[in-house]
C-alpha cells in the first residue's frame, strides 16, 4: 500500500525501514557506515517520503539466497585461511565474547602468578579472588545485555 511522500509515518513504518536496511545490509547492498547512517535517518523520519529517500537505490525485496553454511565448512574455511574457528552462543555478541576472554586470561594469569609465588614462599593470601569482583560486574552487564537484545 503506497502512501502519500507528505503524510506523518509512525512507529511501525519507521521499524519496517530499518528492518529492510538491515536486510540490505547484511545481502552487502550498505556497508556499516552507509547503513548506519541511513538508520538514523529512519529513526528520525517523519513522514513517508523522509523513508522513501532511504531506498532509491536500494531493490524493493532482496533476490539472492540466503547463504547456506555449516559449521563445518565454516571450520574448514576458517583453517585454510590459518585462523582458529572459535564457536559462541547464536546471539552472543563479538564484544561480550571478547571481554569474557579477556577476563579469563587475566584470571588465568594472575592465578599462576600467586600460584607460583606461593609455592616460592609458601601459603600466602589468595588475592586473585578480588578479581571476581569485574568477574560479577561483566556478568550484570552481560545479562542485562542479553536481556535487551532477547526482548526485541
Amino acid at each position: 500500500m503506497a502512501h502519500a511522500p507528505e503524510l506523518r509515518a509512525g512507529d511501525a513504518d519507521r521499524q519496517a525501514a530499518a528492518d529492510r536496511l538491515r536486510a540490505a545490509h547484511d545481502d552487502g547492498r550498505l556497508d556499516l557506515h552507509e547503513y548506519d547512517r541511513r538508520l538514523a535517518e529512519a529513526y528520525a523520519a517523519v513522514t513517508y517520503g523522509d523513508l522513501e529517500r532511504l531506498f532509491t537505490d536500494l531493490p524493493l525485496r532482496s533476490t539472492a539466497p540466503a547463504p547456506v553454511h555449516s559449521v563445518a565448512s565454516a571450520a574448514a574455511v576458517g583453517r585454510a585461511a590459518g585462523a582458529s574457528v572459535v564457536g559462541r552462543p547464536a546471539g552472543f555478541p563479538l564484544a561480550l565474547t571478547i571481554l569474557w576472554t579477556a577476563w579469563a586470561a587475566v584470571v588465568a594469569i594472575n592465578v599462576t602468578v600467586w600460584l607460583l609465588v606461593s609455592l616460592g614462599t609458601g601459603t600466602t593470601y589468595f588475592w586473585p579472588m578480588w578479581l571476581a569482583v569485574p568477574g560479577v560486574v561483566l556478568g550484570i552487564g552481560t545479562t542485562i545485555t542479553m536481556r535487551v537484545r532477547n526482548s526485541r
